[in-house]
C-alpha cells in the first residue's frame, strides 16, 4: 500500500513536471467548434462558433504562420452559404480583432455602461444589435496579434517582411482568406469586408489583391473610422486644416464653445466648421509666412471660434494647431486632458504644463474592460484554450509602409466590379483618425466623380470605437443592415 502511495505520487510529480516542460506552442492548424443560441432584435439566432487557427503557406507549401480566428455562422435559417460573408479586421498596424468582436457586431458584447466605461466584475453578454441575423462573421488577427504567430520553418522563423509592412500584410491575408472561403464553402455567398482604423487601409487594398490575384470579388467595403495616410501624418496645409471641425466637435462636447454655437445641436454646428476649414483655412496656411498679420489675425480669432482654443495660442502655432496639443490645451484650465481616440474620456497629468497628454486617458480605459473580457470569453465560451498570450497589441514595428496605392486600390476596384459599394462610419469625437478627414478621403477617393453614388457616411456621437456608446452600437450596427441591403444587386447584372 505504501509502496502504492510512492508510485501515485512518483506518477503525479513526473506528470506535473512534464506539463511544466512542454513548450508553449499554438497549433499551426487546429478547431474547436460550439454550439449557441441568441436574441437579436427579438428573433431567435442559433449559431455555430468555430474558433481555432489556419496557416499562411510560404510558395514551398510549408506552413510561415498560424492565423487565430473565429467565425460565426447562423444554422437557423435555410441556404445559408447564400448568406452575406463578412471579413472583420482591426487597424493599429498590430492589434488584434477583439474590439470590433466582442464590442461591436458579434453576438457578444463587453459588460460597459451606456456611455463606454469599465464596470466591474468584467465579463460579456449577449448583444441585442449584432448583425449574426443578416450576415455570417470571420474575425481575423494578422501575425503577431491575438493568438497568431509566426512559424518556424527548418528551425528558423520566417523573414518579418513577409508580414509586417503595408503591401505584405494584403499579400498574405488575401491568400489567407482564399483558403478559407474554400475550406467553408462560402464562393457562392456575397462577401464584404469591414476594417477599423488602420484596418481601413488593409481593406481598400483587400479589395483589389482579392479581385485580381485571387478573383474573389466583393459587394461591399466597410470601413470605421479610417485611417488613410494619403491624408494622416502627412503634413501640410490640408492635413492640418482637416483637423478644425474635430475641434469644433470635442470642444462643443465639452462646452467650451462660444454660447450662439454652444447652444445649438452638435450637427448644426460641424457644417459652419467645415466649410470654414475647406474654403478659408486651407489656402491661409497655404500661404504660410506670407500670410499678412492681418489676415493670421483674423483667421485665428475665427479658428479660436471653432475650437474653444485662445487666439493669441493659434497665433503662437502660426495656425497649424497640432491634436496632440489640442487634446493637453482644450480644459487645461479644469486640470483635465481629453483622449485621443475619444475625446469625451478625461485624464489627469502630472503637471498641467507641456504640450501633450501623458497618457491616452481612452485606450487605459478600454485595455481595462477588454482585457480580461476576451481572455475569459475565449476560454468560457468558444472552449480554445491555449496558454499562448493574446496580444491586444502584437510586435509587429517597424511597418513598411512603402508604395501605399491602398485608396486608388479601391477606387479600380470599384471601377472594375459595379456591384462594389463602400460605406464610412466615423465619430466625431475621434482625434485620432478624424471623421473630416474620412470624407476628405472619399472625396478623394474618386476625382472624376462617376463613383460618387455608391459612397456613403455614417457619423455617430462618439469616438473612434463609436459602438462602445450604446446608442451607437444600436445605430451602427442598423447601418450595417441598410448597406447590406443596398449593396445587394438583386439578380441585376454587373454592368454598366
Amino acid at each position: 500500500m505504501w509502496n502504492m502511495r510512492i508510485v501515485v505520487v512518483l506518477v503525479s510529480v513526473f506528470c506535473f513536471n512534464n506539463t511544466l516542460a512542454q513548450q508553449r506552442k499554438l497549433p499551426v492548424d487546429t478547431l474547436v467548434v460550439t454550439n449557441h443560441k441568441t436574441t437579436i432584435k427579438g428573433t431567435t439566432v442559433n449559431y455555430r462558433a468555430e474558433t481555432g487557427t489556419q496557416p499562411v503557406w510560404n510558395d514551398k507549401g510549408k506552413p510561415i504562420a498560424s492565423l487565430f480566428y473565429t467565425y460565426y455562422k447562423r444554422t437557423n435559417v435555410n441556404n445559408g452559404n447564400e448568406r452575406p460573408l463578412i471579413f472583420s479586421f482591426n487597424g493599429g498596424p498590430g492589434s488584434a480583432s477583439v474590439w470590433m468582436h466582442v464590442a461591436y457586431t458579434g453576438p457578444r458584447v463587453l459588460k460597459i455602461d451606456d456611455e463606454g466605461y469599465p464596470v466591474q466584475p468584467y465579463g460579456f453578454e449577449a448583444n441585442p444589435y449584432s448583425i449574426l441575423d443578416v450576415a455570417d462573421i470571420v474575425y481575423i488577427n494578422p501575425v503577431n496579434t491575438g493568438y497568431s504567430r509566426r512559424v518556424e520553418v527548418d528551425g528558423k522563423l520566417p523573414d518579418r517582411e513577409q508580414f509586417f509592412g503595408i503591401n505584405a500584410d494584403i499579400k498574405y491575408l488575401a491568400e489567407w482568406m482564399t483558403t478559407f472561403v474554400s475550406r467553408k464553402q462560402r464562393w457562392e455567398s456575397p462577401k464584404y469586408l469591414i476594417g477599423e482604423s488602420y484596418g481601413g487601409t488593409r481593406v481598400m487594398g483587400l479589395s483589389l489583391a482579392l479581385q485580381n490575384q485571387q478573383w474573389m470579388y466583393l459587394n461591399g467595403v466597410i470601413m470605421v473610422s479610417p485611417a488613410d495616410y494619403k491624408t494622416l501624418r502627412t503634413g501640410g496645409p490640408v492635413s492640418s486644416a482637416l483637423n478644425l471641425p474635430y475641434y469644433t466637435a470635442a470642444a462643443w462636447y465639452h462646452k467650451q464653445l462660444p454660447a450662439d454655437l454652444q447652444n445649438k445641436d452638435l450637427l448644426e454646428v460641424l457644417p459652419p466648421a467645415e466649410e470654414f476649414a475647406i474654403n478659408t483655412l486651407i489656402p491661409a496656411l497655404a500661404k504660410g509666412g506670407f500670410l499678412s498679420l492681418e489676415e493670421k489675425t483674423k483667421i485665428a480669432e475665427r479658428m479660436a471660434y471653432f475650437s474653444g482654443v485662445a487666439a493669441s495660442v493659434i497665433l503662437q502655432h502660426n495656425l497649424d494647431l497640432p491634436t496632440r496639443y489640442f487634446w493637453k490645451e482644450l480644459l487645461r484650465d479644469q486640470g483635465k486632458t481629453i483622449g485621443r481616440l475619444d475625446s469625451r474620456y478625461l485624464g489627469i497629468d502630472k503637471k498641467e504644463t507641456g504640450d501633450g497628454p501623458d497618457y491616452s486617458a481612452e485606450l487605459t480605459s478600454w485595455l481595462h474592460s477588454f482585457t480580461p473580457a476576451i481572455n475569459h470569453y475565449i476560454r468560457k465560451e468558444l472552449k480554445f484554450k491555449t496558454d499562448i498570450k493574446y496580444n491586444m497589441f502584437g510586435p509587429v514595428r517597424p511597418w513598411n509602409n512603402e508604395n501605399d496605392n491602398t485608396r486608388d486600390n479601391l477606387r479600380q476596384a470599384m471601377a472594375q466590379n459595379p456591384y462594389l459599394k463602400v460605406m464610412t462610419q466615423s465619430g466625431y469625437y475621434d482625434g485620432a483618425t478624424t471623421y473630416f478627414a474620412a470624407k476628405f478621403s472619399q472625396w478623394q477617393m474618386d476625382p472624376s466623380g462617376k463613383l460618387r453614388d455608391r459612397f456613403s457616411f455614417k457619423g455617430y456621437r462618439s469616438g473612434h470605437m463609436m459602438y462602445l456608446r450604446r446608442a451607437d452600437l444600436e445605430q451602427a450596427n442598423e447601418d450595417i443592415r441598410a448597406f447590406l441591403k443596398a449593396s445587394n444587386p438583386n439578380g441585376k447584372s454587373a454592368k454598366y
